[in-house]
């Protein structure tokens, strides 16, 4: 394992990060311990539970509301259709 300070390992971050991609074992020295760097698989669940604290059954209960509305904003008339340009999202 490549071990490194933190400021080694700023200097170098891009590099690092490549080769952890690739594999290889790099560690990070904080406050005594070391510190792995490497890829780590994420999906939308584990987000949704990290950054909002809902359960997997309660992102699919919003999922199923927010498709709900959808359906509703569509077959009123009131959805638009984004193009790509923001400005006329924001403004049109």
């Amino acid at each position: 394992m490549t071990t490194l300070t933190p400021t080694q390992a700023r200097v170098n971050l891009s590099a690092l990060l490549s080769r952890a991609l690739k594999g290889e074992d790099i560690g990070i020295l904080h406050q005594g311990k070391i510190i792995a760097l490497r890829q780590v698989n994420v999906t939308s669940t584990d987000y949704v539970e990290a950054e909002y604290g809902l359960s997997t059954e309660e992102w699919g209960r919003v999922t199923s509301k927010l498709h709900e509305k959808g359906k509703k904003a569509r077959a009123t008339g009131k959805a638009k259709r984004f193009t790509g340009n923001i400005e006329d999202a924001l403004h049109g």
